[in-house]
């Protein structure tokens, strides 16, 4: 690993702050230093894009315009808002947040990334980030950019897969973040990872940091960081069940032992839970038809004859795993009354005021592609 010297340090942030003065990002979340808006994007920006973030700020921001508004929300405009950003369990972090900010710190917000690091669902980096950004705190923002530009321009070999690698870089991040413009340093170090010192296609030649960065003066920069291979989503077989009646489409929502809690989503079952674990890769669809037909019939009181509907599976990814979901159809010519099923029959107009996890969104748009249907349409 390389060390620079105080005058390098100095030359270093003189060129950063420079360029970010130039060329920064004119983001919305970054016209004012609130922590609120600084905290709710850096959040939002977990595993997401910062173009398909935008809207979804924006829309929670006129939804909740407050630290107040969001902790007094309720749990179905909460996730209304949220929908299509994934990962949900931020939301109810977020909103838990808030409501120990407004409660237990009297609407007064912690000022240091180790006291803003206690409330719920701030993690080493976002508490960091809100510290420097809001409150001039001079500590490192630790992610997936500054692991990168600093392992390239300093030649760290540690592996960025070790949760105790991140210690290791704040330490020597710690010294070179600006005392004066600390929030600036983070963030310029956020653009110049999401622009010249990218993943892949990375452009070192013209960045305007190239002359400190090592891995290019060595023709490295590919090396960089060094990261262990994650172990590819665990593959999960779905059947989601789509039973319409007169009174509309059957619709279930997800309980806290399950992913997606609080969110509405067609009836899913997985393939293995019909079967014996030895035998589910074994049964035949016509199998599985007739073990979801007794499972409703007995234990609902909800009787189906289930038809397969045409084309691939829904895919949807999620970091541990990956759903593969077979879309069916039952038709029914009366509603039944559902006093043992944790669900109800909303009609195509209203599904999509519930809120919806991406999963459910592909699945009516597969069935809408499948069928020539403009149910979901609400026509």
């Amino acid at each position: 690993m390389k060390e620079w010297s105080e005058t390098t340090i100095r030359k270093f942030r003189q060129t950063l702050l420079a360029w970010y003065d130039r060329e920064g990002r004119d983001l919305p979340w970054r016209r004012d230093h609130d922590p609120y808006h600084v905290w709710v994007s850096e959040v939002m920006l977990q595993q997401t894009q910062v173009n398909t973030v935008i809207p979804y700020y924006e829309r929670f921001m006129a939804t909740f315009p407050t630290v107040t508004d969001l902790a007094q929300a309720d749990e179905a405009t909460l996730l209304k808002a949220w929908q299509g950003l994934g990962y949900y369990s931020r939301a109810r972090n977020l909103q838990r947040a808030a409501q120990q900010i407004v409660t237990d710190y009297r609407g007064v917000w912690p000022q240091t990334a180790a006291a803003l690091a206690e409330l719920v669902g701030i993690g080493p980096y976002t508490s960091c980030a809100i510290a420097s950004i809001a409150f001039g705190q001079a500590v490192p923002a630790v992610d997936g950019n500054a692991f990168r530009v600093f392992s390239r321009l300093l030649l760290i070999d540690a592996d960025i897969a070790k949760p105790k690698t991140r210690q290791l870089f704040e330490e020597i991040i710690q010294p070179i973040v600006d005392p004066d413009r600390p929030g600036a340093f983070n963030q310029a170090i956020m653009d110049l990872g999401s622009s010249y010192m990218t993943p892949k296609n990375s452009d070192p030649a013209h960045s305007p940091v190239k002359d400190f960065d090592a891995s290019y003066q060595l023709g490295k920069v590919e090396d960089y960081p060094v990261k262990t291979k994650v172990p590819r989503p665990k593959r999960i077989d779905y059947y989601a069940l789509i039973i319409h009646s007169p009174a509309g489409y059957l619709l279930v929502q997800r309980t806290e032992r399950e992913m997606l809690t609080g969110y509405w989503t067609f009836p899913l079952v997985t393939k293995a839970s019909l079967q014996s674990a030895e035998a589910a890769d074994e049964a035949t669809l016509a199998q599985d038809l007739a073990s979801l037909e007794t499972l409703f019939a007995s234990d609902y009181q909800v009787p189906l004859s289930l038809t397969t509907v045409g084309g691939r599976p829904v895919s949807h990814t999620y970091t541990h795993q990956r759903w593969q979901v077979k879309l069916l159809e039952a038709n029914l010519p009366t509603a039944p009354a559902l006093p043992f099923y944790p669900g109800k029959w909303v009609s195509a107009a209203e599904i999509t005021d519930l809120p919806l996890p991406k999963v459910q969104e592909k699945i009516m748009v597969r069935y809408q592609q499948q069928v020539d249907s403009q149910a979901f349409s609400g026509n």
